[in-house]
């Protein structure tokens, strides 16, 4: 189940990933309606408060875009032996700053289909509130096997100044985890891998926790490659194309070994095009038996819930 859960810990990883769109007509439609035109009409202590949240939120000021992409999720690839004979399906994702935090939202639909059983259906949506401090996170998830609920989860974590601290569930009660001094949460780490790569270095390593599963917090091995020409990674001339093009992006390998089975082999390996805005591009997850590709096909900018800034972009349609 593990492998399943997994594409879901991608996109929080780092600030891209996939979600919803609107059409930019209804968007316009609404951006003039009265009841716009009310909204607008911000107060002066509100005006303070999102100039509070705007000095206070790093991942902005490093240029991460408060974004809705989605993605197409397929086989990329299986070993001999292995039982799954196809996978495909997409996930919607949305980042962007509230007044304090950071929201992410993620939604997938993947259809799974094996060599000697009934195809399967998963279906999950997951958010999580990570502070600006980046010692706190908030996280729930819910998902369904072919329609049905078969898991859920909810709950709270929290680092002191040693970044130590515990992950608490209340879904399901009782269960918990001690997280080791130096440990993150997923948007601190996606701007340490970030500060890694403008600093010139080759490695990163830490301890993540993001509450995606029941498994706990896992070790990241973050391998950083060359800068990516930006023709290597522009297709047609797009609004998608146009923001991917107005940001540097790097290669990245990242390992991850779950502290709760401590192993010498990753548990699984990504492959990511990491931009400096926050955005991944195209990425590959390779388990032992399968790989899994994951390529972004639509985004679009968004305005963070504080009032923070994110201009109107391409569209992004959800087709579930």
């Amino acid at each position: 189940m593990r492998k399943i859960i997994i594409i879901i810990f991608v996109a929080s990883l780092a600030a891209g990933g996939a979600f919803v769109g609107f059409k930019a007509a209804l968007r316009k439609a609404a951006e003039t309606s009265p009841a716009h035109a009310q909204e607008t009409q911000v107060s002066t202590e509100e005006k303070s408060s999102i100039a509070r949240a705007s000095a206070d939120d790093t991942a902005v000021k490093a240029g991460f875009l408060p974004h809705r992409a989605l993605y197409d999720i397929k086989l990329a690839g299986s070993k001999s032996g292995s039982q799954i004979i196809n996978i495909g399906g997409q996930m919607f994702y949305e980042w962007q700053p509230s007044c304090e935090a950071w929201i992410t939202n993620h939604r997938f639909k993947l259809r799974y289909e094996y060599a000697d059983s009934p195809p399967m259906e998963i279906a999950s949506e997951f958010s999580t509130y990570e502070s600006f401090d980046k010692k706190s996170l908030s996280f729930t998830s819910q998902r369904k096997r072919d329609g049905d609920v078969f898991e859920e989860l909810r709950g709270q974590a929290d680092l002191d100044d040693e970044n130590k601290g515990e992950a608490r569930y209340s879904i399901p009660e009782g269960l918990s985890y001690s997280l080791p001094a130096g440990s993150m949460f997923p948007m601190g780490h996606t701007l340490a891998v970030l500060d890694a790569i403008k600093a010139g270095k080759k490695f990163f390593t830490t301890v993540i926790f993001d509450g995606s599963d029941e498994e706990g917090p896992v070790e990241i091995n973050a391998f950083i490659g060359k800068k990516i020409p930006v023709s290597a990674v522009m297709g047609p001339v797009t609004p998608m194309s146009e923001i991917l093009q107005s940001s540097p992006a790097w290669n990245v390998r990242l390992a991850f070994f779950p502290l709760s089975k401590p192993e010498a082999t990753s548990d699984y390996e990504m492959s990511i095009i990491f931009h400096e805005n926050g955005v991944i591009s195209d990425m590959t997850i390779d388990y032992h038996d399968f790989s899994v590709s994951q390529k972004l096909v639509a985004l679009d900018k968004m305005k963070g819930s504080c009032g923070v800034s994110g201009s109107s972009g391409g569209k992004v349609k959800d087709k579930n």
